[in-house]
């Protein structure tokens, strides 16, 4: 025993010697070795090392580019690693990345942990390199430079390179899109484009509590939308297969109050999208169209609310009209047309190309919502298929709209004032705005019972205002087609009248003949 114990005291010794002999003689080679020929020592021990070393190395930088950008591909294998293998580290620590809303925990520095796939076992580490060059940037940079290590046997290059890096990537980015911070996106004036930090869109994180369980519309409706949105999302594939940009235009239409906004947060919070709402009238012309789509992301959806009242899209392509010499003349018009070239520029082609155009295509899986009161006045070339691929007519609001909305606000399911809501929501149009008003507490007093009567009440008065402006229609009406009566019997006397007065004056004219030829 105490002989085998000498025997590994002498090893470690032999060991420890070597060891430091090597970093003596390394010590000595960078010190006074001529620099210029350091390069080429270095290149072949690498050489000989590798051809006896077996496994390689991938090395992944967090900050790569202008300005140290964070790597995607660092950040990627960063979540990946902390939602896989860092559970084996014994040392963690916690981090933030941009959009997301949890923590991250990650390896800590200089720790190692293995991975397995495809029966291949690979090892990664935690490393960082401290950089001793100082440098003042206008864009200062961290002294610290971190970094990924993947190590794997030589044998096994082609398995990670082409399936397992890919892998990697997928699984990275798929658990930052769930885990991401989702924005409401608004576009800024094009002035405030261009700058240190200066950027296309401004944004809030997106927080808004919409879903379809709590859409106030027909079940079959909603079941039909939530249908073609999942086919949507799932159909990559599809889109490559046929040719087509992965992309899907909805268009949304009916009065006021109707739940045209809520709908589309509601397919932002189903799909985990981002939302980019467009103000049209802050953009000059069709070129900041265009800058607009290709600085917007994949996963999101696109809106443009009151296309009808946006700009001048709606008027079927009309041509200019034609000004003559007195509103050429006109300071007034000349003032007004000075005006309306500073507003935006952007066209109806110009908006037509944003969404089916080739500038369409940049990114993919992306819906495009219009929203308007008045379908009817909106350009057919705008809203065909293709562009707006579903119509969604949102009305007003129908007993099983109701059902959900109190449900939502009073927790009910039935009610005896049920019934008679039924039948009066069936006598009048009124928006799920207008009915959920009614609904919702306004004092701590109130109960359920006091909010279902007050909608009928409502009701009630929306009856009598619609049967009182109908009966004063009809009266208009009638009073209308009597003037219109009058006025054809008026006109239908005056021409008897005329023409008896012309057979009169023909008649005479031929006595006068008569008269005249006797006295000849």
């Amino acid at each position: 025993m105490m002989m085998m114990m000498m025997m590994k005291g002498d090893l470690y010794a032999q060991l420890s010697s070597a060891i430091a002999t090597i970093m003596l003689v390394w010590a000595v080679f960078k010190q006074y070795f001529p620099y210029e020929y350091r390069g080429t020592i270095e290149k072949y021990c690498r050489k000989i090392f590798s051809s006896i070393y077996p496994y390689m190395q991938i090395t992944f930088h967090e900050h790569t580019g202008e300005r140290l950008k964070r790597s995607e591909v660092y950040t990627a294998i960063q979540t990946y690693l902390s939602a896989n293998s860092s559970k084996n580290a014994k040392r963690l620590k916690a981090d933030t990345i941009k959009d997301s809303q949890s923590l991250v925990l990650s390896m800590d520095d200089y720790e190692e942990v293995t991975d397995e796939f495809e029966g291949i076992r690979l090892r990664w580490a935690s490393r960082k390199k401290i950089s001793g060059n100082r440098s003042f940037s206008v864009y200062p940079a961290s002294e610290e430079k971190q970094y990924y290590k993947l190590t794997f046997h030589e044998r096994h290059r082609d398995v990670v390179t082409e399936r397992y890096l890919k892998y990697i990537m997928e699984q990275g980015e798929a658990s930052l899109l769930k885990n991401r911070q989702r924005k409401l996106y608004t576009n800024n004036p094009s002035d405030q484009w261009y700058g240190y930090k200066r950027t296309v869109w401004s944004h809030v994180n997106f927080k808004h509590p919409a879903r379809f369980e709590t859409l106030a519309m027909e079940p079959n409706k909603k079941e039909e939308i939530l249908s073609d949105l999942i086919k949507f999302s799932q159909s990559k594939e599809y889109y490559e297969k046929i040719g087509k940009p992965w992309k899907r235009g909805y268009l949304l239409y009916g009065p006021p109050g109707t739940g045209k906004s809520t709908m589309i947060a509601a397919m932002a919070n189903f799909l985990d999208y981002d939302v980019y709402d467009v103000e049209l009238t802050a953009v000059k012309d069709n070129t900041e169209l265009r800058k607009l789509l290709i600085d917007t992301s994949s996963k999101s959806i696109i809106v443009i609310e009151d296309i009808d009242c946006s700009l001048d899209l709606t008027g079927q392509r009309k041509k200019k009209k034609e000004k003559d010499e007195e509103e050429e003349k006109d300071p007034i018009k000349n003032i007004e047309k000075e005006k309306e070239k500073k507003g935006s520029q952007v066209t109806l082609s110009g908006l037509l190309n944003f969404i089916d155009g080739l500038w369409s295509a940049c990114g993919g899986e992306r819906i495009i919502v219009f929203t308007t009161n008045y379908v009817e006045k909106l350009d057919p070339a705008l809203i065909r298929r293709g562009r707006m691929d579903k119509h969604i007519e949102l009305t007003y609001c129908r007993f099983e709209a109701f059902k959900v909305l109190a449900k939502n606000y009073l927790g009910l399911d039935s009610h005896h004032l049920f019934e008679r809501i039924r039948l009066l929501l069936e006598e009048t149009n009124t928006s799920p705005a207008d009915v959920a008003e009614n609904l919702m507490y306004k004092t701590v007093e109130e109960d359920a019972d006091v909010c279902l009567q007050n909608l009928i009440n409502t009701l009630e008065n929306a009856k009598k205002e619609a049967r009182l402006i109908a009966e004063e229609e009809e009266k208009l009406k009638a009073k209308k087609e009597a003037k219109e009566k009058e006025s054809e019997m008026e006109k239908t006397e005056k021409e008897a009248k005329e023409k008896e007065n012309e057979t009169e004056k023909k008649k005479k004219s031929a006595d006068e003949v008569k008269e005249n030829g006797v006295m000849i």
